[in-house]
């Protein structure tokens, strides 16, 4: 018998003919290396691992922030209507949820609304609806917002498609098909199903799910080829990671076909990470009249790092530095830089023969295991984490007293990269702390020293790593 389009409990995490392990593999594996003392790094290895993938590090940051975090940013709001009363809230009994919701959420760990939930939940949930367009990154509860909006609006006594939500890809569905499926864990009734590649619905079948999660290209399939539900009938549109769907071709466009199909009431709201000039245009197109939420830039700060560097002529002599911080200072956890791959595994590898316990993280790994690596750093399994610039932003671990430059960030043209410099010295210094960075530094490229310190207006100290009273100093 051919598997369901979707169940009689909430959700199905697995879409039709797809094995869960196929997308989240429990199972990490890791090739041993040899020893990799080549001075000479070709061009591919050098910056392989500095190409930004927008939909793997939205993926990697969903994955890692199974709980909401604190979040530093301030948020602007800018109503449609000005002289409408703005309201917020501060715990989630005032929006009057159903007592099925309530339960959801406070199961999920959500004590109070995060403060893009503080002003975003009552405008999604207002009667009538309001459009929104909101810059949130992951982590500070977005996904979750829409989510509530969503289950709110479904009725389900209605056994036909109530709510949209378009998603990049496959992977990024997935996850918010679990926010839904922990957060409607008391609404049995309600159904979900994805419209995604590999979940194809018999022919001439109507789809009886309230919600649909799936990805631009087999939504607009579903609704115009394949007919399989009314659009007409949607109250509510959701269009997440924004920037990352522009950032894949023909999605925008199929975006915008979607929408137009829609009704005027429609609900329609759109999540970016970030607003470029093209995401402000695309947002205008598919959003009419919005609301808008924006977070105003998170400012890295150096105040409270102090910075040294050390001069070093070979890795050898970079790890023999190395070997001596680590031994001289009590470390809880420290985070090393690698310009690439090649470089990193040799550092790893080493570091494991001495007997310290190491982690290994570059983009060679599968975005799963990235986050798993990741989350095992966190717990404290690992205390040192190498890496090379995948790692460079938005990872926080509040135990990281240290990050070590084993090589300077570049750019392909030679120069410093300021700011990966500045995203990976901020990796310490966190939530408030003191933070340590200490540079290795080949003796020839001592003028990127002075340029950093001219750039940021900081001192950056020297440190000579083989006298250990010098390295108790700096405590």
């Amino acid at each position: 018998m051919a598997s369901p389009l979707w169940k009689s409990s909430l959700i199905s995490t697995e879409p039709s003919g797809v094995q869960n392990d196929s997308v989240l593999p429990s199972k990490l594996s890791f090739t041993k290396i040899g020893d990799y003392g080549i001075e000479t790094w070709d061009q591919d290895d050098d910056f392989d691992d500095d190409v930004e993938d927008l939909a793997a590090t939205s993926l990697l940051n969903k994955l890692i922030r199974k709980s909401l975090v604190e979040s530093t940013h301030n948020v602007e709001v800018l109503q449609r209507d000005p002289n409408s009363p703005l309201y917020s809230v501060k715990n989630f009994e005032d929006l009057r949820l159903q007592k099925k919701l309530l339960e959801g959420v406070y199961a999920m760990g959500f004590n109070r609304p995060s403060k893009i939930q503080e002003k975003a939940l009552p405008m999604m949930l207002a009667d009538p609806a309001h459009n929104l367009i909101a810059q949130s990154q992951s982590g500070t509860g977005k996904t979750a917002a829409f989510v509530l909006a969503m289950l709110s609006r479904v009725k389900p006594e209605d056994e036909y498609p109530q709510c949209l939500c378009l998603c990049p890809t496959f992977e990024l569905a997935l996850q918010t098909g679990s926010v839904i499926e922990q957060m409607g864990k008391f609404c049995t009734e309600i159904k979900v199903v994805y419209a995604v590649r590999g979940n194809r619905p018999g022919k001439g079948l109507k789809i009886k799910a309230h919600i649909i999660i799936g990805t631009p290209g087999t939504m607009l399939d579903w609704c115009f080829k394949l007919q399989l539900f009314d659009i007409s009938k949607i109250s509510v549109f959701v269009l997440d990671e924004a920037d990352v769907m522009i950032d894949t071709q023909g999605f925008s466009d199929q975006s915008v076909r979607i929408k137009r199909a829609l009704r005027n009431d429609c609900q329609m709201l759109l999540f970016s990470a970030t607003f470029e000039d093209s995401v402000w245009q695309f947002a205008e197109r598919i959003i009419p009249d919005p609301n808008i939420i924006k977070l105003h830039k998170e400012e890295l700060t150096l105040r409270n790092i102090r910075q040294f560097y050390d001069p070093c002529e070979f890795k050898e002599q970079k790890y023999k530095a190395l070997s001596n911080i680590y031994g001289s200072i009590t470390i809880a956890q420290a985070i090393i830089f690698c310009q690439t791959r090649k470089i990193a595994r040799w550092l790893s590898q080493t570091m494991a023969e001495d007997g310290h316990q190491v982690a290994l993280l570059s983009g060679e790994l599968e975005v799963e295991q990235r986050a798993a690596v990741i989350q095992r750093f966190r717990k404290g399994n690992e205390k040192v984490l190498i890496t090379t610039n995948v790692c460079a932003r938005g990872i926080d671990v509040e135990q990281v007293s240290i990050v070590i430059n084993f090589d300077l960030p570049m750019t392909k043209d030679g120069s410093i990269d300021f700011e990966t410099y500045l995203h990976r010295i901020g990796r310490t210094g966190r939530f408030g702390k003191k933070g340590l960075a200490v540079n290795l530094v080949e003796r020839h490229n001592y003028h990127f020293v002075v340029k950093i310190e001219k750039h940021f207006g900081v001192k950056i100290n020297l440190l000579n790593t083989s006298d250990m009273e010098s390295i108790e100093e700096i405590i």
